[in-house]
Order: structure tokens, then sequence, then C-alpha cells
């Protein structure tokens, strides 16, 4: 797979909440067929940065996507645009049962024999999802919630994948099986970019990484890199 392909691109990116500047300025690239992470602590900027790549929150600075700026664009054309969101919480809807909220996502689809083709690919991934797939998406355990949101996200037919916090609240064994997912979904061609507070997980399994510290990159490398670095090892890794 190329790495020279630049999938997206932000620059000087700033976020505010009223008065407040939650990002101040940051930069970097997610290329073609890379995971990239966004590690830090609470409050860092790290969903925010996510959220307005997705066109949910007002932005400065530039967002470009394959070479097209982001500004202006709505979050429901970003989707079509082949960007996919995985929200922090997971945000499934519990009343409906799991094959309508993967339903759900291919309502701008017009190729029928291709979301066939993608629910088979995600019930491959998940066979967990196909033995459920008459359940009540609130019935799942959360780590079942979390699959049934990524594949979600799949039949979006998205081909840069966006995951807010994967593992919050999940026990470590599932925490194991959502980030080996992960990287099943990135090998099968699907580029993404991961905000995660696990930075060891997500450190070892991403490309490359970028530590945000109050809104701003305070470090950047490949991931081994990274979790080789004495100030993340420090801060985040417990060591």
């Amino acid at each position: 797979m190329s790495q020279s392909d630049l999938v997206l691109e932000v620059k000087d990116l700033t976020i505010f909440y009223g008065n407040i500047k939650a990002v101040k300025g940051i930069s970097f690239t997610v290329r073609e067929g890379e995971i990239v992470t966004l590690i830090g602590a609470n409050g860092a900027g790290k969903s925010s940065t996510l959220r307005a790549i997705s066109g949910i929150v007002p932005w400065g600075g530039e967002i470009n996507y394959r070479g097209k700026s982001l500004r202006g664009i709505p979050a429901d054309r970003i989707v079509a645009m082949g960007v996919a969101q995985v929200p922090e919480g997971r945000g499934i809807f519990g009343n409906l049962t799991v094959l309508e909220n993967l339903k759900l996502a291919t309502w701008q689809r017009k190729d029928k024999a291709e979301v066939s083709k993608d629910f088979e690919r995600v019930f491959t991934i998940f066979p967990r999802l196909k033995e459920r797939i008459s359940q009540p998406g609130g019935t799942l355990s959360g780590g079942e919630q979390q699959m049934l949101a990524v594949g979600r996200a799949l039949m979006s037919r998205g081909s840069m994948v966006l995951l807010d916090e994967p593992s919050m609240g999940l026990a470590p064994v599932l925490v194991q099986e959502i980030f080996r997912v992960i990287t099943e979904v990135n090998a099968g061609g699907t580029t993404v970019l991961l905000v995660e507070q696990n930075a060891n997980m997500a450190l070892r399994h991403a490309h490359r990484g970028y530590v945000l510290e109050t809104g701003t990159i305070s470090m950047s490398g490949s991931g081994p890199d990274l979790l080789g670095e004495p100030r993340v090892k420090e801060a985040y890794l417990g060591g």
C-alpha cells in the first residue's frame, strides 16, 4: 500500500467553545492505509478534533480530505465523501435491532449488491453481531455495542474511519478484541484515525501517533518511537 497518498491534511486547526480555545492551531496528516492515533489526557482536544473533521463543530484553519477542503461542508455530505465516525460512547440506537442499526448506515448508498457484500464483511469480522442480528442494540454488552458501532461505520463504505475512544469502559479482554478488529479493518484497506486514552494499546497498533497536550501537539513519531519515548512513558504509560 502506498504511504505517499495524503488522505487527510489538517493545518493550523483551531476550535473554540465560547471563549475557551480547546484546540490551538494543530497540524497533522494521515496517509492512505495508515492507522494514526491522537493520544493525550482528558480535555487535550482529541475528540474535538475528530468532531471538527466530521463537520459537527465549527473550526478555523484548514481541513482537507483527499485534496478537497471540508470548510462549510455539512456532516452528512462528509459521510458521503467517505469519512465515517464511531463516536465516543458508541452512539448506537438501543431500541433498534443490530440489523436495523447497520442498515441505517446505508441510507445514502444506491449500490445494493455492494451493500450485501458489506453485510457479509461485517459479519465475517464480527461473528457475534450475526448471532445477535435480531436483538435490540441496547441489550448488547459494551464490547458488542462497540463492535456494532464499528460495523455501522464500515457499512457506510467509508474509506476512512474516525474512532473516538473505542476501548472506553471495556474489560481488558474486550480491549484486545477491539484493537484486533481495528487492525483487521485497516488491513482490509480502511484508513483509521484513532483517538484513544489507552496510549499503550493505541501506540502498539498505530503506524504513527501525535501527542496532544492542552490543545497543542507536543510530540509526534512512529508508534514504536513514541512507545519508547521517556516523556510518553512517564505521562501516559505509567512508567
